[in-house]
């Protein structure tokens, strides 16, 4: 089963420009998922924006089984971009992927991600549901 972390690259915390910073927020998170991401048999990839400015740093975490079937995905913001959050998150996303439907009880949660999530999205209809 495969589970990816997507990660806003181009977000920005409201005091961005304040801190003087030379990367975003976005980018400073990815790093430190990527670098986590791996050992924790998660994938992957940025991407410029995923429409949530308001709450940045967003991250999308989402999978399919070992047949194809896609699972439950969700969306997390508000992140601050720093390694604790990473860490969360990559928890979260190996939870994801030991999950047959992508979800994972709230119980088990790092305490990292609760408070970040945005939305969930359900799999489409399979063709023999249609």
């Amino acid at each position: 089963m495969t589970t990816w972390i997507t990660i806003c690259e181009t977000c920005k915390r409201d005091d961005w420009s304040e801190r003087g910073m030379d990367k975003t927020d976005g980018e400073l998170l990815a790093a430190e998922i990527e670098t986590r991401a791996e050992a924790a048999g998660v994938k992957t990839q940025r991407v410029a924006c995923t429409m949530g400015c308001e709450r940045a740093c967003n991250i999308i975490v989402q999978g399919k089984t070992e047949d194809g079937t896609a699972k439950i995905s969700y969306s997390l913001g508000t992140f601050e971009g720093t390694s604790e959050d990473a860490e969360a998150i990559v928890e979260y996303a190996a939870m994801h992927a030991a999950s047959p439907t992508g979800q994972v009880p709230f119980r088990t949660w790092p305490q990292g991600v609760k408070g970040h999530f945005v939305s969930r999205q359900l799999p489409l209809p399979s063709e023999s549901d249609t």
